[in-house]
Formats: C-alpha cells, structure tokens, sequence
C-alpha cells in the first residue's frame, strides 16, 4: 500500500524507533483492512467511518466480516488504550499526508490552547501557551500505573543467569534505569570507574540498538564496576570489540549483543524462576523507588532521559496500595506495623 508505504519510511527517515515503526504499520493493516471490507477509499472517509472503524475494532474476531453478531455481553476484542494507540498512529498518518495534498489533516485531530503542565491553571493562562494538537476521536481509557518488580523478583532473576555478562546486564538496567537498547549500545569509553557514571550516547550502531532521547550521565553504584571488572576479566578476555554486551557463546563470537540475545535470556530466566518479566520492567522499578524515597522528579526526568517532565511524573508518580498504608500508618489511622499497637 504506496500511502502505508511512503508514511513509514518518513518515519525511518527521520530517525523514529524500529519498534515505533513496525506498530504503525500493524495499526494501519487493521485500518486499511476495516476500508477493504466496507470499500470505503483512505482519503475519502468520514468523521462517521471512523467512528464505524472503532466499533469494528472492539468486535471479536470471528464478528468482523459482519456474518456472526456480537451478543452484547461479549467482551471486546481490543482495550480502550489500545483502541486509542492505533487511532493515534491513524492520526499521525492523516497528518503526513496532509502536509502532501490530502485534505483530511484534521480529521482526527483539532488544535486547541496548550498548557503550560498541571492540572491547575491561573486565569487566561492559555493565553499564553502555545496551542496543541488533540485527537478528536478517543476512548475513555482507565489508566494503569506500570507494574514494578520488587526487590526480591530482581536479585532473583539475577541469581538465576548462569553468566557474569548476563548478571551485569540485568544489574546494570536495576542501578542505572537504562532502556535495554541504551544498555545494548554501550561502548566500554561510557563507563568512567574514576567518576562511577555511565554515558547515554545517541549514536548508530551496528546490532540496530538505540538511545531514544539526548545523550545523559547516570550515576552508578560501585557495585556495578566490581561487576563490570569481573565480567571482563573471567569472561570477556581478549576479544576486540568496542561494545560492552558482545556474543560469548552463539556465532558470531565477539558481536555486539542483540535484541534477539535478550529475547532468549528473557524466555530462559521466566521459565527457570516463574516471574514473568521484561527487561523494561527495571526501568519502571529503579524511577518508581526514586520517585518514592523523594528525589524530585526534575532529576528523575535527566536521569531516565525523557524530553519533557510531565512524561515522568504521569507515567511513575502513582501510589500503590503500600505505600497508602505506610502514609496511612505514619499519620495514625492505622495500627502500627511494628509495634502492633494503635496510635
């Protein structure tokens, strides 16, 4: 589909993550498929064919082709967030084809007065914000906060890996909140024992690892380097190479450490400990502990190297059901855990 087609290599283009690339892709088959069935053209819909479309895509599978109906306690097929995912992609495509000709830009999308972040705003704020794109079509979505490994999952998970590199690439995305294609691309030049920080580098590399955002330093414990020394010594050895996760064991010998290599890691330690994890996990364990024990989130954001501060705050400033207890216990509504008397 040419349309499909010239929108994702602008994506490529301008450097967007493969990952983000491949879901606008699934997103669109599902809207150009909904178009197939209904013959209806991309750049001749209708506000009503959208809204048709979300309809389309909450149905089961087996109701789509429209020979079966959905009985309406039936459950659908797709969660409101991911309904929501594929309409922004959908908006995004509109967008790029806009700017060709294509005059449905605005189909999904209105400009309306920005905000300047938080919920609060002083009379006429908005006066001065500049204006913001917004979808026109969403669904009401329940936000969930993203789930955590405890402490306890993740020394197991790296008592369970058989080898050093594996132990130091699990405890260096636990200490320093790196996402995995981050900890992927890192050269030994990134890690300085003498000031125990590791550099975020936005640069190619050749196992197709990436760093999303701007080049950062994170702190890292001491630990960490103890690691890093013994991984080099008993298991690295001689090899030349410039990056830190190579292949050891699989072919080739002494190549940047790939997405694929984690994927196996992953399958191997769920199956040898039973916790269902990702390596991403960690990310969203290391910035919740910091958020919890009262580092600003200004120095979260610089830490996890996200562009704009709101992303930190909506995305890891939740509670759970803890630490409710523990306010809870701290202000005398509730016997206290210690002691077992009430306050």
């Amino acid at each position: 589909m040419e349309p499909v087609d010239r929108f994702l290599a602008h994506l490529t283009a301008i450097e967007r993550s493969p990952n983000t690339v491949r879901a606008y892709g699934h997103d669109l088959r599902d809207f150009f498929e909904f178009l197939d069935r209904h013959g209806l053209r991309w750049d001749a819909v209708a506000l009503e064919d959208l809204g048709r479309f979300v309809t389309w895509l909450r149905l089961p599978e087996g109701a789509r082709d429209g020979r079966v109906a959905a009985l309406p306690w039936v459950e659908s097929n797709l969660a409101a967030a991911t309904v929501n995912r594929k309409l922004s992609a959908l908006a995004s495509f509109y967008e790029f084809h806009h700017r060709h000709g294509v005059g449905l830009g605005d189909l999904l999308t209105r400009w309306r007065p920005g905000r300047r972040g938080g919920s609060w705003q002083p009379f006429l704020a908005h006066l001065g914000a500049r204006p913001e794109r917004h979808r026109a079509i969403s669904l009401r979505a329940e936000r969930r906060p993203p789930r955590e490994l405890g402490p306890a999952e993740m020394t197991t998970l790296i008592d369970a890996c058989d080898r050093l590199r594996d132990k130091f690439l699990l405890s260096l995305l636990r200490g320093s909140g790196l996402r995995i294609g981050e900890a992927l691309g890192l050269r030994h030049e990134d890690l300085d024992p003498r000031r125990r920080l590791v550099a975020v580098r936005r640069r190619v590399n050749v196992n197709r690892a990436r760093a999303k955002t701007w080049s950062r330093e994170v702190p890292l414990d001491t630990r960490l380097f103890r690691l890093y020394s013994d991984y080099l010594h008993e298991e690295y050895g001689p090899l030349d190479c410039d990056y830190v996760f190579v292949n050891l064991w699989g072919s080739p010998v002494g190549a940047p450490m790939g997405y694929s290599s984690v994927d196996r890691l992953v399958r191997r330690l769920r199956d040898r400990t039973g916790i269902a994890f990702s390596p991403h996990l960690f990310r969203h364990s290391y910035a919740t502990a910091l958020l919890r024990r009262g580092v600003a989130a200004e120095v979260v954001q610089h830490l996890l190297g996200h562009a704009s501060i709101s992303t930190t705050v909506d995305t890891y400033s939740h509670l759970g059901i803890e630490d409710a207890r523990r306010a809870l216990a701290a202000a005398g509504f509730l016997d206290d855990a210690a002691t077992g008397t009430s306050t």
